[in-house]
């Protein structure tokens, strides 16, 4: 099994080389971030490839994850295009001084590619594992997980591109749909679709429990480090209005008896 980890991360570290070549030419860092939807993707669909033998679950997780991938990715493709380089890259470009081309690899293209195969762990368990049992309670309920998560996360991102869409909206604050149940639904959506690959990865057999490493990552790099934390810096400086939808939303896990006030 660490054999096989190992393959998919040297795979992974091998793209986003090329990737980080890419970026330098362009002098946009920011086209890492359109690689981590798909980049789950390949890991999971090598990790089955190599793997011997198939079963029902590693099918249904594969199906989702390629879903939640190729949708992140083509979502975060269409939303960056003709923006430039994101302001973390920015910041971090100038902060590097001429230091960042090199950097800039290891502290985001490797680092990314690290995160990738680590968090993707409930992949390599569920094909790695032979003789699982058949679908099951626990799979259903990740089945269900999933959906309100991608629901979440999917709907969450259409409705704030609408909202964006009407410039008379310029300024304000989202705070409708799903928006009205937490500040972040996208961010909460996401965590809970991992949470869906680790219950898959526990319904595969006694090995499954320390695939958990994968979604408790995920949901403390959306909570405390990529997601959460670092948005709302420039949200509550950027619009007047966030400090009041802070006091009425909650940052991630949904309220739903409740309404802002702003």
């Amino acid at each position: 099994m660490l054999g096989l980890w190992g393959s998919i991360f040297l795979i992974l570290l091998g793209l986003t080389t090329l990737l980080w070549i890419a970026s330098v030419i362009l002098k946009n860092t920011s086209i890492i971030d359109i690689f981590w939807g798909p980049g789950f993707v390949i890991g999971a669909w090598l990790y089955a490839w190599w793997a011997p033998g198939h079963t029902s679950r590693e099918t249904l997780a594969l199906i989702l994850v390629t879903v939640w991938g190729l949708r992140l990715g083509g979502y975060l493709l269409w939303r960056n295009a003709g923006k430039g380089e994101d302001f973390r890259y920015q910041k971090f470009r100038k902060d590097a001084g001429q230091n960042y081309w090199w950097r800039s690899l290891f502290t985001v293209f490797w680092l990314q590619a690290s995160m990738i195969a680590v968090i993707s762990l409930p992949f390599l368990v569920m094909s790695a594992t032979p003789g699982q049992g058949s679908i099951g309670i626990i799979d259903g309920i990740a089945l269900l997980l999933w959906i309100v998560g991608f629901a979440f996360e999917a709907g969450g991102d259409w409705q704030l591109a609408r909202f964006r869409s009407n410039t008379a909206n310029r300024g304000k604050v989202m705070n409708r749909g799903f928006w009205r149940f937490t500040r972040h639904p996208n961010y909460f959506g996401d965590a809970m679709q991992w949470w869906a690959y680790g219950l898959l990865a526990i319904a595969s057999g006694a090995h499954g429990w320390w695939a958990v490493i994968g979604p408790l990552m995920m949901t403390f790099l959306l909570m405390r480090v990529s997601g959460v934390t670092l948005l709302e810096k420039t949200l509550t400086k950027s619009k007047p209005q966030y400090e009041a939808y802070i006091k009425s939303t909650p940052a991630f896990f949904p309220r739903f008896f409740s309404k802002p006030k702003l």
